[in-house]
């Protein structure tokens, strides 16, 4: 994702985003879909209204899926202002001319660390009957803690066995930064990517492995310089199939994976 840089100047700050409704609120589906609008569940996966998996469409294709970037309301001037407080809380004296533009600065960094594009999850025809693991490897992320709301950040490597249709490979990546714009747990958020793209996909089978270390536990508390986690997610014949599954952790590179 291609963020513009933050201005240091608060005469330049930006304006902060115009809500997209009367209320004042976004749009509260994080899953849009032509047709039935489906929205996205607590735990990842594509309904519509009823809470019904949505249906193909009449030539056999699943409508291609709206994901949401923009649901929440972004105020930067109430933001700047509490990061005052915060720091000034802390002991920080914001009087330094070099500090009198930071709580600012602080608002547009959070902002741009939860801020997600919208992308469209399209997926084409499977013509050639492609049938073998399809896997993204090394797919950067950072994201925040939801504990301590501090950066962690590392590497998904996302895969599926291909069944009707197929997904660009652009969208694996744009999959895993869409949920990360949020503080978020490693756990869930692997659960998240998995779900979300067999709900969409359809695929035989899905493998997410995501490597990341957490400033939580490196730089505070323990201060476990240099430890990273692993976490996993496997639905499908990734999950119950012994030889897909070692295909998949061994291709992803994953030196001890989990026993089945």
């Amino acid at each position: 994702m291609t963020h513009q840089p933050i201005p240091d100047g608060a005469d330049r700050t930006p304006a902060p985003p115009k809500p997209s409704s009367a209320n004042g609120t976004r749009p509260g589906s994080a899953l849009l879909v032509a047709h039935e609008s489906p929205a996205l569940d607590a735990t990842g996966q594509a309904v519509d209204q009823d809470g019904v998996q949505p249906s193909i469409d009449v030539n056999g294709a699943y409508p291609p899926v709206d994901l949401d970037g923009g649901q929440r309301v972004v105020d930067l001037d109430a933001a700047e202002r509490a990061a005052a407080d915060f720091l000034a809380a802390l002991g920080i004296d914001l009087d330094r001319e070099e500090r009198r533009a930071t709580p600012a600065r602080m608002a547009h960094a959070y902002a741009e660390l939860l801020a997600a594009q919208p992308f469209r999850l399209t997926t084409f025809r499977n013509d050639e009957g492609y049938d073998e693991l399809v896997l993204a490897r090394a797919i950067p992320f950072r994201t925040l803690c939801e504990h301590h709301m501090l950066l962690f950040s590392g590497v998904a490597h996302v895969g599926y066995l291909p069944g009707e249709r197929i997904l660009g490979l652009s969208k694996l990546a744009r999959l895993v930064e869409h949920f990360a714009a949020r503080p978020q747990t490693q756990e869930r958020l692997t659960m998240q990517v998995a779900k979300c793209l067999d709900a969409n996909l359809h695929p035989r089978g899905v493998g997410v492995v995501m490597e990341a270390e957490h400033t939580c536990m490196t730089q505070r508390g323990v201060r476990a310089l240099g430890a990273t986690t692993v976490t996993s997610a496997l639905l499908g014949g990734l999950r119950t199939d012994p030889r897909s599954r070692a295909e998949f952790f061994a291709l992803a590179r994953v030196p001890n994976p989990p026993a089945g």
